[in-house]
């Protein structure tokens, strides 16, 4: 790994942005899979936008349905546990806490910060590939 990147990776897990799932997914990488951390990770952005999305529609229903709501960013956070996307899952979490509680104005909180967690990873995430490959 080129002194940069390495010093970018570092960064993402000093700064709470990954945890050691991401380093399971690189033990998995090897010659006949070089891409396989990026790949997986496209493959997470790519359902992750959907799960948003599905999200966002739950939440435009009224009543919200909590369970549902609970349900859908259940499957949001397992995904990026998958990918070791540590500060997103943290703030899954949080929102979950909102679902349980019928807390609808925490939910929509917690949703921005979910999605902005979400965001500035994969442009961290997006500059380290490009820097590392």
């Amino acid at each position: 790994m080129e002194g940069n990147a390495a010093s970018m990776r570092e960064t993402l897990f000093d700064q709470g942005y990954l945890d050691e799932q991401f380093i399971q997914l690189e033990e998995l990488q090897d010659d006949a899979n070089p891409n396989f951390v990026e790949d997986v990770v496209k493959v997470f952005y790519t359902d992750s936008a959907r799960l948003i999305r599905n999200i966002e529609a739950e939440m435009g229903k009224h009543p919200i349905d909590f369970e549902k709501l609970d349900d859908a960013m259940h499957r949001f956070k397992g995904s990026s546990s998958g990918i070791g996307a540590k500060k997103v899952k943290n703030e899954c979490t949080q929102f979950q806490d909102y679902c349980k509680e019928g807390n609808a104005e925490g939910c929509f909180r917690a949703f921005q910060v979910v999605k902005q967690e979400h965001e500035t990873l994969k442009r961290k995430l997006d500059t380290y590939f490009q820097v590392f490959f």
